[in-house]
């Protein structure tokens, strides 16, 4: 399947992130289910950004998701203070909320995973009330490997189910890992890791209040809920502290004092050429979501030459976070494929602001 290029993304911290509010990712959902398009949706917070920087596979399943949506008020506050336009927070579980108090045509919803007893409970719990969702069925594998609860067997009932939606509960790491595993395997359309969602809907684990959600304070009341994850919680607040340090806020003060003018959006050109088994795209000037078009046609039609791309930026003088999270998707497609993408000739301010969107991987 082919990355959508046309993706409104950005870079933010080393992951991608899609600029849609809650009623645009709703409306996705909805269009993927109904016409049974493959929709892997990743809902990544603080603990995935954290996690992603050093787990090269857990970025990588990010990367290769079709949606990806900022669940965590921290990742907004950063994106307006880089002036990224994630204008919401979206939570995978207000997201699931949000279809399950829907009005439209239900859909229906297929449990894998969680305590032993919450998908059950959950799956009773949708059927015995009217609202958007209802559930076709449920898998409890039990603790074991992602193996193991891949078995034949087990895709099968998943399959049989004929869901819209399959919601995935094993822990962040090893949900996006088993989804990534079976995800060409399952021909439900909308498939996503949604944690604690199951436990929310079976009643085991109640949510924070709304303002506490929206004020950013949502870590506490899980904390009173579940006392262990204060340990979580205090090492991803020690590491944002470091990446604050580090890239936000460096990034924030070069965005202050280094703004493309419209002139040199308008003046931003590529040329493309074949060099045995390597598609050569040269750009060059300033790129930015303003005028970033003509790459998502040209980044189209590299991908269908089967070949490996090298991006020429020795005459980049800018580039922003759109650019660099259009650049992730064609990364996410290349490596997923065996297939190499080289940026070459990086002049030395354009690779800071790769740096400072925690992005190195791509210029290795």
């Amino acid at each position: 399947m082919l990355p959508d290029f046309n993706r409104k993304v950005h870079c933010l911290m080393g992951l991608p992130f899609d600029a849609v509010n809650m009623a645009g990712a709703v409306q996705y959902i909805r269009n993927a289910a109904s016409n049974r398009n493959p929709c892997f949706l990743s809902t990544p917070n603080l603990n995935f950004l954290i996690a992603a920087q050093s787990d090269i596979a857990f970025r990588n399943s990010v990367i290769n998701s079709n949606l990806s949506i900022a669940d965590g008020m921290p990742l907004v506050w950063i994106s307006r203070l880089l002036g990224i336009p994630i204008s919401e927070r979206v939570a995978g579980s207000a997201l699931f909320d949000m279809l399950r108090n829907d009005s439209a045509k239900p859909l229906s919803v297929f449990f894998f995973g969680g305590p032993d007893g919450a998908a059950e409970a959950a799956c009773r719990k949708l059927n015995q009330e009217e609202g958007g969702l209802i559930c076709a069925g449920f898998e409890s594998p039990g603790f074991c490997s992602i193996e193991e609860m891949s078995n034949e067997a087990i895709i099968q009932r998943i399959n049989a189910s004929d869901a819209d939606f399959l919601v995935v509960s094993l822990g962040a790491k090893k949900g996006q890992t088993w989804i990534e595993y079976n995800r060409m395997r399952i021909i439900l359309p909308v498939i996503s890791h949604l944690g604690a969602v199951v436990n929310f809907v079976a009643g085991t684990v109640k949510r924070a209040p709304a303002w506490m959600q929206n004020v950013g304070l949502e870590w506490l009341w899980r904390i009173k809920e579940d006392p262990a994850l204060w340990r979580r919680y205090y090492w991803d607040g020690m590491a944002l502290l470091k990446l604050m340090r580090s890239r936000v806020l460096p990034y924030a003060w070069f965005l202050f004092h280094h703004k493309p003018d419209d002139s040199q959006l308008l003046i931003a050109g590529l040329e493309t050429m074949e060099d045995g088994g390597t598609y050569v795209i040269r750009i060059h000037g300033t790129w930015t979501q303003r005028n970033i078009e003509p790459l998502r046609d040209c980044f189209s039609k590299a991908v269908m030459t089967e070949k490996h791309i090298r991006l020429e930026m020795s005459e980049v003088t800018y580039v922003d976070s759109a650019f660099v999270g259009l650049v992730m998707l064609l990364y996410g497609y290349q490596t997923r494929h065996l297939r190499q993408l080289q940026l070459a000739f990086l002049p030395e301010h354009v690779r800071r602001i790769i740096k400072y969107c925690c992005a190195e991987f791509l210029c290795q």
